[in-house]
C-alpha cells in the first residue's frame, strides 16, 4: 500500500491550485482525476470564464477573487504563459424590474455596493454613455450599466494544465483516469480505494465538484444540485462592432435568474461567446445530456439573443455543455467532510467559482499543512 502526505482527489480548478501549493512543501503529495484534466466532463472548461473583483453573489468572496488574479500573474511568470486578461467588465441591468440572481435585492445595486464597500475602481453608465462606449448593444430605453476596469477573463484549460505542470515539477504525482471508489478514514490515516489499489494518505482534499455526492451521505447529497448548462458560440456579420468588444458582460435583462446573459470578446473574430443560465436539477453529473440539438440552438436565439445584439446571425458555430454545482443560497461549501475530519471537503462552487479557485486551492493547501 502506497503512502502519501497529501492526497486531492479530483483535479480541476480548485483541486490543480490545492495540488499546486502543496507540491510548493516539498511533501508526498498525489492528485488524483476520475478524467485526464483538462476536460470537458466538469465545470473548468470551454475557453473562458468571467472574473471580476466586485462580486455581487457577495461580498466575502472579494478578497478570494482578488488573490486569484494575483497567483494567475505569479504563474504565468512562473510558467511562461498567458492565463488572464483584464479587459474590463460591463454589468447591464435593462428589466422594468431588477435582474435577482439568488435572492434578495438587485444584483446590480449589490455589485456597485460591494465595489464602493471594498474601494473598487468602476463607473455608472446611463443610457447615452452606454449607446457611445458599447454600440455592440441594442439597449433598452430602461438601462443601466456598472464598468469595472480590473474585470476581465481567464482561460481554464491553460491554468489548470498549468498549476498541474507546476505541481509535477515540483515532485507531486498525478493520477488521471483513476475513479476513486470509496474512501474511509482510519487511526492516523484516510483510505484511498482505487479499482485496482488502494492508497493511504495523513489527509485528503476532497474537490470532486458535482462528484462529491459520491462520497457523502444522503442527507448530506442534498445540499447539491447539478444544474446543466449550455455554452454558444455564434456567427457575427463581417463588419460586427462585437468584434471591436474588448471587455466580458453580464447582463440581466429581467426579473429572473435565468433573464440573463453572459459573454466574451471574440477569440477567433468570426465568433462570440455567449451563454445564460438555467437551473433544473439533475441528479448526478453522470446523468447529465451531454447531447445538443439544432432546435435547442435555435431555441437560444429565439428567447435569449434576437434583437439584443448589433451584427450577430442567427447562427451557432458550436455549443457545449458543463454544468454547475449549486446549494440553495450560491453560497461555497468549504469545510471538513462531515464524518472524517481527515478529509477537507469543497464545493459546490454554485456557477461563479473559477474567479476564485486558485485562491481556494491556495487557502486550502495552507489549512491542511497547517493541522
Amino acid at each position: 500500500m502506497k503512502d502519501y502526505d497529501y492526497v486531492v482527489i479530483g483535479l480541476g480548478a480548485v483541486g490543480s491550485a490545492a495540488l499546486y501549493f502543496l507540491s510548493k512543501r516539498g511533501k508526498r503529495i498525489l492528485g488524483i482525476d476520475r478524467f485526464d484534466p483538462p476536460h470537458s466532463m466538469g465545470s473548468s472548461h470551454g475557453e473562458t470564464r468571467i472574473t471580476r473583483l466586485a462580486v455581487g453573489e457577495g461580498r466575502e468572496y472579494v478578497k478570494f477573487a482578488r488573490r486569484s488574479q494575483e497567483i494567475w500573474q505569479e504563474i504565468e511568470k512562473e510558467a511562461g504563459i498567458e492565463l488572464f486578461k483584464q479587459a474590463g467588465g460591463l454589468l447591464i441591468e435593462s428589466g422594468q424590474e431588477a435582474w435577482v440572481k439568488y435572492g434578495g435585492s438587485s444584483f446590480f445595486d449589490q455589485t456597485k455596493q460591494i465595489a464602493e464597500n471594498e474601494s473598487i475602481p468602476h463607473s455608472i453608465l446611463g443610457q447615452k454613455r452606454l449607446n457611445e462606449e458599447f454600440p455592440q448593444f441594442n439597449f433598452p430605453e430602461k438601462v443601466r450599466g456598472y464598468f469595472e476596469p480590473s474585470a476581465g477573463f481567464v482561460f481554464p484549460e491553460k491554468t489548470i494544465q498549468a498549476q498541474l505542470d507546476l505541481s509535477v515539477k515540483n515532485g507531486a504525482k498525478v493520477r488521471v483516469h483513476q475513479p476513486v471508489l470509496g474512501i474511509q478514514q482510519k487511526a492516523g490515516f484516510v483510505e484511498i480505494q482505487l479499482r485496482e489499489e488502494t492508497l493511504r494518505a495523513k489527509k485528503v482534499i476532497l474537490s470532486t465538484g458535482g462528484w462529491v455526492k459520491d462520497f457523502v451521505d444522503p442527507s448530506f447529497q442534498k445540499k447539491f444540485k447539478i444544474c446543466r448548462q449550455v455554452l454558444h458560440w455564434v456567427k457575427m456579420k463581417e463588419d460586427s462592432p462585437l468584434k471591436s468588444l474588448n471587455s466580458v458582460f453580464m447582463w440581466g435583462y429581467g426579473p429572473k435568474p435565468t433573464d440573463f446573459l453572459y459573454g466574451f470578446p471574440s477569440q477567433d473574430q468570426e465568433t462570440v461567446k455567449i451563454a445564460s443560465e438555467q437551473f433544473l436539477e439533475t441528479k448526478h453529473p453522470e446523468q447529465i445530456d451531454r447531447s445538443l440539438s439544432k432546435l435547442e440552438q435555435e431555441r437560444f436565439w429565439k428567447e435569449k439573443l434576437e434583437g439584443k445584439f448589433v451584427g450577430l446571425l442567427p447562427e451557432i458555430v458550436r455549443s457545449e455543455v458543463c454544468f454547475y454545482t449549486v446549494t440553495e443560497d450560491a453560497r461555497f461549501i468549504l469545510q471538513p467532510h462531515p464524518q472524517m475530519d481527515r478529509v477537507s471537503l469543497v464545493s459546490a462552487c454554485s456557477g461563479h467559482g473559477f474567479k476564485h479557485a486558485s485562491a481556494l486551492g491556495e487557502m486550502l493547501a495552507a489549512q491542511v499543512l497547517a493541522e
